[in-house]
């Protein structure tokens, strides 16, 4: 009975600060779908990855907040709706609400089949930003965590040896914790610049944290 009280004691707290929270407040006021879209924000305006008439691919994209922050990007006027110079597409195991202007593929990138849908998409081109948020179902033991969240980071690494623009940049969310050196270490081995980015909009009691790669490392 205490583990089901205390159970509901941490919901509870947990729906008290998602309530409060002043970047969910923000993403309602601003048509966003998640607050996340605050994190991919800050990192864009640190580093000027995203510019309109690019290509950009949205890896883990449900529920849209990347996607929707890209489309505004692109867009002349920075809209919703209307008007875009470049290209979105945007993939996720999940389905997702239409974007106007984002092109959506539901799927597994670990299926050869979906890899082979998104790069049809591409139709020739390269990525000149990729950005992944995708995650694991975590199970609470750190070696087999962090073994599935390295397996998504080499999922996006690959994408981008082949599908990356060489001056291009790749976003990817890990988490502090074993394997954090690790994944450094390889996205060192594929960009020439790496900058990790601990954005405002993420929550301080989470562990999570973004990895950026600039700059293509050829693979010989």
């Amino acid at each position: 009975m205490k583990i089901k009280t205390k159970s509901k004691k941490v919901n509870k707290s947990w729906l008290n600060d998602h309530v409060n929270d002043p970047y969910v407040k923000l993403a309602q006021k601003e048509g966003f779908r998640a607050r996340a879209a605050y994190k991919l924000k800050e990192i864009d305006e640190t580093l000027g990855l995203i510019k309109p008439g690019q290509v950009l691919v949205d890896l883990g994209s449900a529920p849209g907040a990347w996607s929707q922050y890209m489309r505004r990007r692109l867009s002349p006027q920075g809209a919703a709706m209307g008007a875009l110079q470049g290209t979105i597409i945007a993939m996720d195991l999940l389905p997702m609400e239409p974007i106007e202007g984002v092109q959506f593929l539901q799927g597994d990138l670990r299926d050869e089949s979906v890899l082979a849908s998104l790069v049809l998409a591409l139709d020739g081109r390269l990525a000149d930003v990729v950005v992944s948020d995708m995650a694991p179902n975590l199970s609470g033991l750190a070696a087999v965590d962090s073994a599935r969240i390295e397996h998504l980071v080499e999922l996006a690494l690959d994408f981008c040896q082949h599908h990356l623009k060489p001056q291009g940049a790749l976003v990817v969310k890990v988490f502090h914790g074993g394997g954090y050196a690790q994944w450094v270490k390889l996205f060192k081995a594929h960009f020439k610049v790496v900058k990790p980015i601990k954005p405002k909009a993420s929550r301080d009691k989470s562990s999570e944290t973004f990895l950026v790669g600039m700059g293509l490392i050829a693979l010989h």
